[in-house]
């Protein structure tokens, strides 16, 4: 049962990231692909129905972590505490640049509104991949269970650690920039126009950057936690969600290159499923890796909940899981094809 719901959790982080990915590669990039109002309303008519849904993936890991794994999860909050509340402040901030940018028709005040709404969206992915960092590398948690951390040290990976080193800075930037290539690709499938033209001229080079930093990222694991990689020969599931990852690159790629968006778009949703989900299999079970003892890590096996617990908790996400999923579709079913800009007092 143990194992089961850190697939569970897995399977949420992972949707959250896929899902609210191409939100934060769209508006980090809207100032860059649209020049004029009408242009930067229609990418935030692209993503405007999806971006508030797709947060609930991150309520919903967040709430599966309390119910499966609260020693993780009280761990992790106390630990990063000054990173949590960057993330709830960039958060906010997005949402109110969403929400505020069209109450006012003056250029001053949509320009404000839009400049916090991509630097939010540019700072959350570089947090998130910082925390994947983090939890790669390992924290210093001690024999109670317990750790904290500044922002930063030395930068270096090693020793007295901070939140914020070159390597977890190193895959916050693969993060950001593999979220761009996914926003573009969305964005491309979803508008007409300059937008779409120079949405899908970005990709590819976006794309290229990715694949070049995901690179130097994986060279980096080796030097930072090369346990990982030991594991990966002993892990069918690793090699299986490798491959995903591989053939969503290579439909990434091809989408790009014939200009068909949705394909590069799904290959783009297939590569980022693929990474987290091999870089889960190769951590199993450990969650929260200590680096003053591998004895003190919180993996999935001492820090669940009860079986009784997990059982009860499995029969709710059955329940809500499928409902996600049919909102979801739901969603793109009804906003389906290219969107068109609202005017004001009509949306975004």
């Amino acid at each position: 049962m143990e194992e089961l719901w850190f697939w569970l959790v897995s399977v949420m982080v992972a949707a959250y990231v896929v899902m609210d990915g191409f939100d934060f590669g769209a508006g980090a990039l809207h100032l860059w692909i649209a020049k004029r109002d009408s242009e930067r309303r229609e990418v935030l008519a692209a993503i405007g129905p999806y971006w508030d849904g797709n947060e609930v993936w991150l309520l919903a890991a967040g709430g599966s972590l309390f119910l499966a794994f609260p020693r993780v999860l009280g761990a992790g909050f106390s630990g990063f505490y000054l990173a949590m509340f960057l993330v709830i402040w960039c958060l906010i901030g997005r949402a109110c640049g969403l929400e505020f940018r069209s109450h006012v028709v003056d250029p001053l005040w949509r320009g404000f509104w839009d400049v916090c709404f991509a630097a939010a969206s540019t700072l959350l992915p570089i947090l998130f991949g910082a925390a994947l960092g983090n939890v790669i590398r390992g924290v210093p948690i001690g024999p109670d269970g317990t750790f904290s951390m500044t922002l930063f040290t030395d930068f270096s990976a090693r020793g007295d650690v901070g939140i914020l080193d070159w390597y977890t800075v190193l895959i916050g930037m693969f993060a950001l920039v593999a979220l761009l290539a996914h926003g573009a690709s969305f964005v491309a499938w979803k508008t007409g126009g300059a937008v779409h033209e120079r949405a899908l001229s970005a990709a590819p080079r976006l794309a290229f950057a990715s694949l070049i930093l995901w690179i130097a990222a994986t060279l980096a694991t080796i030097r930072v936690n090369p346990e990982i990689y030991s594991a990966l020969p002993h892990r069918p599931l690793a090699w299986m969600a490798l491959a995903v990852c591989l053939g969503g690159a290579l439909a990434q790629w091809r989408g790009l290159l014939t200009r068909r968006p949705l394909m590069a778009f799904l290959g783009s949703c297939a590569f980022l499923l693929g990474i987290l989900a091999t870089t889960a299999a190769c951590v199993f079970p450990v969650m929260l890796r200590s680096t003053i003892d591998p004895a003190y890590s919180l993996t999935a096996l001492n820090s669940a909940s009860s079986t009784a617990s997990l059982s009860t908790g499995l029969w709710w996400w059955l329940i809500g899981f499928p409902i996600a999923l049919g909102y979801i579709a739901l969603l793109f079913r009804i906003h389906k094809g290219k969107v068109v800009a609202a005017r004001d007092g009509e949306g975004y």
